[in-house]
């Protein structure tokens, strides 16, 4: 099983830059994750450069993290154990995780491929977690930024196509969505600003001359010093057919 040739490119590319610019994730939201988990054996599944699966090991959660890319696999911290794999083939023992988590990666997958593998792993009474920093296009800022990225976007899998939620909420392997939605905010300057939007898939695989025009483009929304890009963070958690942990 392959991924998608425009996040094996773009990610491949981009991995310093998305270490450097995509925002982490607020502690109140690893903590609800955390808490509702029915044990700490987690599979961090598309872990990209380890932004979620840091968070799980200070939480004193023994992570395996499964990311397909090399160049962002190549960023995951020990003690985390970083394995190549895709969402619908791990290489996984059966049964061997209390949680499956999946940081802003869950709309690449082969949707019911990807749970059926991820329900294999799971233990009997497993979660799997979703968790995703959607930017907040009440912000001012982030709608501009969307008007500059969306003529480049073409059929780029994205979150706001919402395939991934109707997978789930159409699979017989797992129980309805509970979610909770929390707030975040990222202070960047026009570096840290470029890093952001250069990190996105498509970005990162466009031809260097249109790459560096979107990128200045972008640079320009800071010039003026640091500027604050808000989120909104969603946290989804589904429980393998059977009744969803009490945090």
């Amino acid at each position: 099983m392959t991924i998608h040739p425009a996040a094996a490119d773009g990610f491949g590319r981009s991995a310093a830059a998305y270490e450097r610019g995509r925002p982490g994730y607020p502690a109140a939201a690893a903590d609800r994750l955390v808490a509702a988990l029915p044990g700490r054996r987690v599979v961090d599944l598309a872990a990209g450069t380890g932004k979620l699966t840091r968070l799980l090991v200070a939480r004193g959660c023994e992570v395996v993290a499964v990311e397909p890319v090399a160049e962002m696999r190549a960023l995951i911290d020990p003690p985390a154990r970083a394995v190549d794999g895709v969402a619908e083939a791990t290489g996984l023992p059966d049964a061997s995780a209390d949680a499956v988590t999946v940081a802003q990666a869950f709309h690449w997958f082969d949707g019911p491929r990807a749970l059926a593998e991820i329900h294999r792993v799971l233990r009997p009474g497993g979660v799997l977690a979703l968790l995703w920093n959607r930017r907040d296009l009440r912000d001012d800022l982030q709608r501009r930024l969307t008007a500059l990225l969306e003529p480049h976007r073409g059929g780029v899998p994205a979150h706001r196509d919402n395939a991934w939620r109707a997978a789930i909420e159409a699979s017989p392997l797992f129980g309805p969505l509970h979610e909770a939605t929390f707030a975040n905010e990222q202070v960047v300057d026009a570096d840290g600003l470029a890093d952001r939007i250069g990190s996105i898939s498509f970005v990162a695989g466009m031809g260097e001359d249109e790459r560096a025009a979107l990128l200045a483009d972008v640079r320009a929304l800071a010039a003026g010093g640091p500027v604050t890009l808000r989120y909104v963070v969603e946290l989804q958690l589904a429980p393998r057919a059977g009744t969803l942990h009490s945090a």
